[in-house]
């Protein structure tokens, strides 16, 4: 897959990671179901809403910050992506730097990929394969497949955590490249040359995309 046709496709996949716990008329996904049922039920109810949101749809910020922050938070672990996204680093943080970099690393990721909505189209669908693992583990990952008539289908795997309140999603692979795996670099990088606060500063003014492996 090219990069340009890799690109679009975490693009697809980060809006489901930002989307799912969307419920359909506030109703509450059970996140102490199988983890596969979990991530099943919540995209099929996931994508009615989102097909609904022309808004959303249409790559609206506005719309999109609304979305996560009522419905993504309860399901989508932030705190836990941004700290293993940060490494080593995240123990040279102080406390106000870490909630500083869970708030920036949240929003630079609305802006870079809300556009990517608009490929989320009438006949998308997300279908989760068998799950092999032990449900019962603390950690797992389950495989899906992303499939969407204005485009080709995309491998999506969701790593999660058992927590006593249920399942939260934590990191997601696309085509053989995981969110925090790749953010850890860039993270690195910036930090190397700028110290924590530069990190936070440069999430709080440009995005900064999945990259080839």
């Amino acid at each position: 897959m090219s990069l340009a046709k890799r690109y679009v496709s975490i693009l697809t996949a980060l809006v489901a990671l930002f989307m799912l716990g969307l419920p359909v008329q506030a109703q509450q996904v059970d996140r102490k179901q199988p983890p596969a049922e979990f991530i099943q039920n919540v995209a099929n109810q996931t994508l009615e809403v989102v097909k609904k949101d022309t808004a959303a749809q249409a790559g609206d910020r506005s719309a999109v910050e609304r979305l996560v922050d009522q419905y993504v938070l309860p399901y989508v672990n932030f705190e836990k992506t941004t700290r293993l996204s940060t490494g080593r680093h995240w123990r040279q943080a102080s406390a106000s730097q870490r909630t500083e970099l869970v708030d920036a690393f949240k929003n630079t990721l609305i802006r870079t990929y809300s556009g990517a909505l608009a490929n989320v189209d009438k006949l998308s669908a997300i279908t989760v394969g068998p799950f092999r693992g032990d449900p019962a583990a603390a950690d797992v990952v389950v495989r899906s497949t992303i499939t969407q008539s204005n485009g080709p289908a995309v491998g999506v795997d969701y790593r999660m955590e058992n927590t006593p309140e249920g399942w939260q999603i934590y990191d997601i692979n696309v085509e053989g490249i995981w969110l925090i795996q790749n953010y850890r670099n860039q993270f690195s990088q910036v930090i190397t040359e700028k110290g924590i606060d530069g990190l936070i500063k440069t999430l709080n003014t440009q995005s900064m995309p999945a990259q080839n492996p």
